[in-house]
């Protein structure tokens, strides 16, 4: 459940960068596009890929150190 959750934010933070990055106006199906105003849409996307990579590094070591044990 913890790696669905790394995977969508950072589908979501990645996407939604790219479709900024790229100049497209239409937010298309990424949240924080809808949810918060235009001069946070870059970061917010970035900081939301960001957290996703996190996540997922997060779980694969916790699952490393488990095999370990």
């Amino acid at each position: 459940m913890i790696e669905l959750l790394g995977i969508l934010l950072l589908v979501q933070g990645g996407g939604g960068l790219i479709n900024r990055l790229l100049g497209s106006t239409n937010p298309s199906w990424f949240v924080q596009l809808h949810l918060l105003p235009p001069g946070m849409h870059v970061v917010a996307s970035a900081l939301m890929a960001a957290a996703g990579v996190a996540v997922l590094f997060a779980e694969r070591a916790r699952k490393q150190r488990r095999r370990s044990e």
